[in-house]
């Protein structure tokens, strides 16, 4: 029998500065190498660890595929995944038991524009499009505290007999910090970042681009 595997906070740290330097060295090599900004996959996620449960959340991309025409579109739209830990010990969390949630960019929108006191809940179907539609159910709430919230996930499986629940005290500056970071990450999700921030074709002049420049600012003034 395997041992169940479980992550302690102090690997979790180390682990992602190793993760972080490797990437930071990869980048520096890649930026001599072909002069431009390449840094590889980064591991950023904005991790909180509390006595039951810790919670970590990062930026899902979204997929894109190339059209007939040349362009490129969104297949499907990116996510801010929650992955939920249940703690088994003094800053010892079980990896195996992992529960995740992905925010959707509507889902998103809520979770940010929750004012002081406000509460919300958001429901998911793991299996909604399979024959097993409705035996899995996630619910993910949202509700204040006096000095902040509390994000709880229920996992309720019919398949497995199993009823779970982790909740996760976040305080109002790990909440700003959340509220900043998704705001940040929601054109990303979208694929806004990449539709807004395209390289501009090579026959196009100085000229053109000056005059396109001026047509966009005068839209804005109307």
């Amino acid at each position: 029998m395997n041992p169940r595997p479980i992550l302690k906070l102090s690997q979790f740290l180390n682990s992602g500065n190793k993760l972080f330097q490797r990437d930071i060295s990869t980048a520096r090599q890649s930026y001599g190498a072909e002069g431009g900004r390449n840094f590889g996959r980064v591991f950023a996620d904005y991790a909180i660890f509390k006595g039951k449960a810790a919670l970590s959340v990062a930026p899902v991309l979204p997929s894109f595929s190339k059209m007939d025409s040349g362009y490129t579109k969104v297949d499907r739209r990116g996510v801010i995944m929650l992955t939920f830990r249940p703690a088994i010990g003094e800053r010892k969390y079980d990896s195996e038991k992992k529960q995740l949630f992905a925010l959707s960019v509507t889902e998103v929108g809520s979770f940010i524009s929750l004012g002081p006191g406000d509460s919300c809940e958001f429901f998911h179907d793991p299996l909604m499009q399979s024959r097993d539609a409705g035996q899995v159910r996630k619910t993910l709430s949202i509700k204040p505290h006096t000095d902040g919230y509390f994000i709880s996930l229920t996992v309720a499986n019919n398949i497995l007999k199993t009823n779970e629940r982790l909740t996760v005290p976040v305080s109002t500056a790990e909440f700003a910090v959340m509220r900043a970071a998704f705001s940040y990450a929601l054109p990303h999700i979208m694929g806004w970042a990449h539709s807004t921030n395209q390289v501009l074709d090579d026959n196009v002049s100085r000229d053109s681009l000056k005059v396109h420049t001026q047509a966009a600012a005068s839209e804005w003034d109307r």
